[in-house]
């Protein structure tokens, strides 16, 4: 009888130890935190070289800081892996399984970023074209390592920039004051964590995509951060798509955003002249 409780005891530690596998992607352990591994997920475009040296994007997860998968964003990863990028969907720490805060997501978000960029070489990666994306709580950690200056892990080598140079947020949290989201998990710190409370000059170009019914993130929210992004000369782009909900975008919801999205963010990566225009390589063919 004790043989079996200890066996069902250990049933939870076995479970979160094990490594989430999807399908056609390198997995890479990018930091651990005491018992706890965390791993990137890399697509990488076909004929793929370490010696190339491809834009990236780092992929981040919703689930409120509290549940998520990597595996939301599997298919952005490959869509972008086949279009010529090193496409990453990376873990990080949440509430559920790590009792952790906001603060330490976006930690383990700088982490991830600043990982590839010392990595680039190994991975076929150009340091200085990553990108961080993400929806909701994911677009909040990407908007984070953007925005939010601090919250970076004391031991790791800070001469190694946590900065992405795009960013691609799906209806992200992006204020955490009281009149925004999450404040409840931040509470007095709020101001050191809120993306749009932190936007300052060089911050990187960024589009977004968010649905007017999103009952999370208002519409007057995302016309703000694009106003305050603007005013201090970076690049915008703000998507609103009509009676959508929050998670409107992810593949295989109701009403089928996804190909508009993908589409638009295509094109946001042409003109960044991270990747090869589509009629142009209709062209080539």
């Amino acid at each position: 009888m004790k043989q079996i409780i200890s066996i069902i005891c250990m049933l939870p530690f076995v479970a979160s130890a094990q490594v989430v596998k999807l399908e056609g992607a390198k997995v890479h352990q990018y930091k651990q935190v005491g018992e706890t591994k965390l791993f990137l997920h890399v697509y990488n475009p076909d004929g793929h070289k370490d010696s190339d040296r491809k834009p990236a994007i780092v992929f981040f997860f919703g689930g409120g800081w509290n549940g998520g998968t990597p595996k939301q964003f599997e298919p952005h990863c490959q869509y972008l892996s086949q279009r010529g990028m090193v496409a990453i969907t990376a873990e990080y720490r949440v509430k559920s399984r790590n009792k952790t805060t906001p603060f330490e997501c976006v930690k383990d978000g700088k982490s991830a970023i600043r990982w590839v960029r010392a990595n680039a070489n190994k991975l076929g990666v150009d340091p200085s074209r990553i990108a961080a994306g993400g929806g909701s709580a994911g677009g909040h950690v990407a908007a984070a390592t953007g925005n939010c200056p601090g919250l970076e892990e004391k031991e790791e080598d800070k001469k190694v920039r946590s900065r992405p140079e795009a960013l691609v947020l799906f209806n992200p949290v992006y204020d955490n004051s009281s009149k925004g989201y999450g404040y409840d998990r931040v509470k007095a710190r709020w101001k050191e964590i809120s993306p749009m409370h932190n936007i300052s000059e060089g911050a990187p170009p960024t589009i977004v995509f968010l649905g007017t019914k999103d009952k999370l993130i208002p519409v007057e929210t995302a016309q703000e951060y694009d106003r305050r992004m603007k005013a201090i000369g970076s690049r915008s782009e703000l998507y609103l798509y009509k009676d959508a909900t929050h998670g409107f975008f992810n593949k295989g919801k109701k009403g089928d955003y996804y190909p508009d999205t993908i589409a638009k963010m295509d094109k946001f990566f042409v003109s960044l002249g991270w990747l090869t225009s589509l009629l142009n390589k209709k062209k080539e063919s």
